[in-house]
């Protein structure tokens, strides 16, 4: 009876480890619409589809007759035939657009959020949308709609973002708002100078030029002065303090790099950067690893991963803290979603990559 328990609960954990892998999609040499999913390839459409996108959880497409259709858990269903106009998919959310009603798939349910819809922001896990019967502004969030901005004048929202669970705005009486799990904070009494959004982080330079953070639930005042760029990611902030130095907010700390202006490039959880001598080096989790001694013109940086070709024609990727020689074949075609690399060599053969391991 131990053992058989043991067995199942083995069982149960290895089935949510496969279920977290993220998907990937790919038109094959006969036209057909394949999804790698949990390890395995599964062939879900017969016709090439007109457009598709691939999510962490979903793969929304138009398929061949503009019907629009998405893949979920191992099967895919009609959503209509050919009245949606706009799509966009996230780690969790699906989100799209009939003529101008505004609609989620959200988890395997559809929901509509407006019947008309002149305005929407979408996110990992969160919606911003003008619901224009009511003339307000409501944030999708967790399965419900919560109201942000219930008085608009006769225009929309010029300056909001977001990100995987935030939102960021000026309303309409100039005062900087941010919307995290569900409440609405009022951050600045006055329009900020500007701001820029990533998972649990709101970094911006307020009306007094100083550089500030909202982090999940606190407010950190980095530098006195604006810096000169800054990028944010997941739980992280990347900048160019206004003296010079390159530093990384992260772990509600800050850490300098070094005196220097570098080339750089935030990707949700991991950041890379030019040093001084030219060499790329990746940010990840509070460590650094120095990937080659020049800076690739081609880079893709994406969730914990980073992609490029290199000087020797290898198609490498740094992953969760590791680096891999995918292939030195001559590809026809490869793209980074979330954490997987999916690739075409010559006409007819497609490969996915994923933590080390080539289907």
């Amino acid at each position: 009876m131990r053992s058989f328990v043991l067995s199942l609960l083995t069982i149960f954990i290895f089935s949510c480890n496969i279920s977290a892998q993220p998907l990937a999609c790919f038109v094959d040499i006969q036209n057909q619409v394949m999804v790698w999913d949990r390890g395995l390839i599964h062939k879900v459409d017969f016709m090439p589809p007109t457009n598709f996108k691939v999510g962490r959880t979903c793969v929304p497409y138009l398929d061949n007759s503009r019907s629009f259709k998405i893949y979920y858990n191992g099967a895919v269903k009609e959503q209509n035939a050919g009245f949606t106009n706009a799509y966009f998919t996230t780690d969790n959310l699906v989100v799209f657009l009939n003529q101008k009603s505004l609609n989620v798939f959200d988890k395997g349910v559809i929901k509509n959020l407006a019947g008309v819809c002149d305005q929407y922001f979408y996110g990992d896990s969160v919606v911003l949308f003008l619901d224009s019967y009511k003339s307000e502004y409501k944030a999708y969030y967790n399965g419900q709609s919560y109201t942000v901005e219930s008085f608009i004048p006769d225009s929309t929202l010029s300056r909001a973002k977001v990100s995987d669970n935030m939102i960021a705005f000026d309303n309409f009486a100039n005062q900087f708002k941010i919307f995290y799990r569900g409440n609405l904070i009022g951050q600045e009494d006055y329009p900020v100078n500007s701001f820029d959004v990533g998972r649990n982080t709101v970094a911006y330079v307020d009306v007094d030029h100083k550089f500030k953070i909202f982090h999940s639930g606190q407010t950190f005042v980095l530098e006195d002065y604006a810096p000169a760029s800054y990028k944010v990611g997941d739980n992280m902030v990347s900048y160019v303090s206004g003296d010079g130095y390159f530093k990384v907010f992260y772990g509600d700390s800050i850490r300098t790099i070094g005196f220097m202006s570098p080339q750089y490039q935030v990707g949700d959880n991991i950041m890379a950067y030019k040093d001084p001598s030219g060499a790329l080096k990746v940010f990840y989790k509070g460590s650094i690893t120095e990937m080659e001694n020049y800076y690739p013109n081609n880079i893709t940086v994406q969730y914990n991963s980073l992609a490029y070709i290199n000087t020797s024609s290898t198609l490498r990727l740094f992953t969760e803290g590791e680096a891999y020689d995918v292939t030195n074949a001559d590809l026809s075609h490869w793209s980074l979603n979330y954490d997987v690399i999916t690739y075409q060599i010559g006409e007819g053969i497609f490969k996915v990559f994923y933590k080390g391991i080539e289907y």
